[in-house]
């Protein structure tokens, strides 16, 4: 019998295949030969054969580029993806990040090859792909040398791959995306004119195509695909021991796009210069760009005015600023300050340090067993002594969402302010301050995809205007005598010397790039990554999941039995995977727990199913060493 894609049943010969074991055997110049095995094995497991994946594969080995020596490389008779008809060459579909090239650098997304959680495109049978128009474009018809393919180099799976394509149709295929880019912004225009890559996410969406002429593969296509996300991020290229980089330590920083990098380098190449003085075109095009990332921040926070924006280094600083200016002014001897026990150290020692200076005392929320905040002990810590209230919107270390519209209405209805911790939240959820109503939000740039040193605090006005000045210096300043300073109003009072103005474009570029994507579609696509990794984990024999809130975001804290911390995270890296191990920076939280330490996998919208796969094949590999009989 054969599958309804009319394959061999054959193809379950590769059940015995270890999948992770081969893709660790294969040389890096192999990510197209590592996923036709993924798919493969795929096939075996549920019984059909994803024709759209490996036709895509195939299409693009026989694309331009092949090395000298290769059998192909003066061969005109193979269709590269410029010569296929206008249906297929625009076709865009989960698909593995594989470069063009086939000898060059593999990405880590050639695992791929598993459909990821949002993929919505269905197993078209031969009668399907015909229909759409996916004809004659797969140049593939029974066996051939791979080794010969990619130049002479010896492949140890040879057998085996022409087993997996020996029964394939070669009427059909379907090729790579397209790559047209659009872009309102300078720079992107002169990148462009240059000859710079394009951004493969943000590029035409197949929903805009002619209905006529996409078809039914035009609608199929979801509305995020992780794979074409990938493209965007250069570093996912990158191999850590042999092995293509996963990157799971994203609630410590996250990846950045090209066209984060791309702003920042257009920026010293076309715009440096000091902001708000001098009379000459770069200082304008310097403060244009400067403020005009100021108004990106403000409109993807939903503050009403750019004034409620001040940039700061980070979220620790944007903290200590609020303790160092507000607090000191309003909080005495007596008052109280309220946080809860997920708080980051960066929420918890301003408060210590501005409690020992002035009297006040420190009061904590208590968490349930399952890391979420109990709103009853809550409440009943919340007295008239408390003037302030800081807590995080999601923690760092469990991954718990607290319910911070409530929170903060009970805060506010004690007469207290508050300030909401946005760090780990501005990446995964979609941040309105007027409907959260903080008096205070803080988040760091390099936690939703922009660089390292550049963050943002968005106070309510009367709240600023209120605040006394921080630090002292240029642009902060009016006039300034030997008697007397004036200072600017908010947001310039607290931006005292010359600031990251590089890193304020960059994160502007990033919030802009996560607005293309939309937070929404990210939001959607991290949560069923985290209902299907958290699945996937729980199979581990020893492995006990630290945190378990019903209201999580995209983090995994976890304990392994037999395992320090450390070890894990170091087994893992060997692997290519990168988690973070330690108490991150804490430890209260931890600890409530019984634990010092954890191993903390962290997802973002660039992460796969197929990567969790990967992380999970490792643990269970990792715990069967101590396993009677283990390896």
């Amino acid at each position: 019998m054969t599958t309804n894609n009319g394959f061999s049943p054959a193809l379950g010969d590769l059940s015995s295949f270890e999948p992770e074991a081969i893709l660790a055997a294969l040389p890096g110049e192999h990510p197209r030969m590592a996923a036709a095995l993924a798919i493969g094995r795929q096939a075996s497991e549920t019984g059909h054969f994803d024709v759209a994946e490996l036709s895509r594969i195939a299409n693009e080995l026989y694309a331009k580029g092949f090395p000298a020596g290769s059998p192909f490389a003066q061969k005109e008779d193979f269709p590269s993806n410029a010569s296929l008809n206008p249906v297929a060459a625009n076709a865009v579909l989960p698909s593995p990040n594989i470069i063009s090239d086939p000898v060059q650098t593999p990405t880590p997304s050639i695992f791929s090859a598993v459909p990821s959680v949002a993929s919505g495109v269905p197993n078209l049978s031969p009668t399907d792909v015909t229909n759409t128009g996916y004809t004659n474009q797969l140049p593939i018809s029974g066996v051939f040398d791979i080794a010969q393919l990619l130049g002479g180099i010896d492949d140890p799976y040879q057998a085996e791959l022409n087993q997996l394509l020996s029964g394939l149709d070669s009427q059909s295929g379907i090729s790579s995306a397209g790559t047209n880019q659009k872009s309102s912004q300078a720079f992107s225009q002169t990148t462009s004119q240059a000859g710079a890559a394009p951004y493969y996410f943000l590029q035409d969406s197949p929903h805009q195509q002619d209905a006529a002429v996409a078809g039914p593969v035009a609608s199929a296509h979801p509305p995020f695909d992780a794979n074409l996300v990938r493209k965007d991020f250069p570093i996912l290229r990158e191999l850590v021991n042999g092995r293509p980089l996963i990157w799971f330590d994203n609630a410590a920083t996250t990846q950045k796009p090209q066209a984060v990098i791309d702003r920042i380098s257009y920026f010293y190449a076309h715009e440096n210069s000091n902001i708000h003085r001098a009379a000459h075109e770069l200082a304008a095009r310097a403060t244009d760009a400067y403020e005009g990332a100021r108004e990106t921040v403000r409109r993807f926070i939903n503050a009403p005015s750019v004034d409620n924006i001040v940039f700061v280094r980070g979220t620790t600083e944007a903290i200590n600023l609020v303790a160092k200016t507000w607090g000191k002014k309003h909080i005495g001897e007596g008052d109280e300050i309220v946080i809860s026990h997920l708080e980051h150290h960066a929420n918890i020692v301003p408060w210590q340090q501005l409690c020992q200076e002035t009297g006040a005392k420190l009061k904590v929320a208590p968490v349930d067993d399952s890391g979420q905040v109990l709103l009853a002990e809550y409440q009943k810590l919340l007295t008239s002594r408390v003037k302030l209230v800081s807590f995080t919107q999601v923690s760092n270390a469990l991954g718990t969402v607290t319910p911070a519209v409530q929170m903060i209405q009970m805060a506010h209805a004690a007469g207290a302010k508050v300030l909401l911790d946005g760090a780990q939240s501005v990446s995964h959820m979609r941040t309105d301050v007027q409907a959260l109503d903080p008096d205070f939000f803080v988040f760091s740039g390099h936690k939703v995809f922009g660089p390292t040193g550049i963050g943002a605090l968005y106070g309510k006005k009367e709240v600023l205007d209120d605040m006394p000045a921080w630090q002292g210096g240029g642009n902060m300043i009016q006039d300034v005598t030997f008697d007397k300073t004036v200072y600017h109003e908010a947001p310039a009072k607290f931006e005292a010397g010359t600031g990251n103005i590089a890193d304020a474009v960059g994160i502007g570029a990033a919030l802009e790039y996560v607005e293309r994507i939309g937070i929404d579609n990210i939001a959607r696509y991290e949560h069923e990554l985290l209902e299907y990794a958290t699945a996937a984990m729980c199979k581990v024999p020893g492995l006990h999941l630290i945190g378990t809130a019903k209201e999580k975001a995209s983090v995994l804290s976890f304990k392994l039995d037999g395992y320090e911390s450390e070890e894990v995270g170091a087994a893992l890296n060997k692997e290519g995977i990168a988690v973070r191990s330690g108490h991150h920076c804490a430890q209260p939280i931890l600890r409530r727990f019984g634990v010092e330490t954890t191993v903390r996998p962290s997802l973002a919208f660039y992460n796969t199913t197929a990567e969790v796969d990967v992380m999970v094949s490792a643990l269970l590999r990792l715990t069967s060493h101590k396993a009677p009989g283990g390896l």
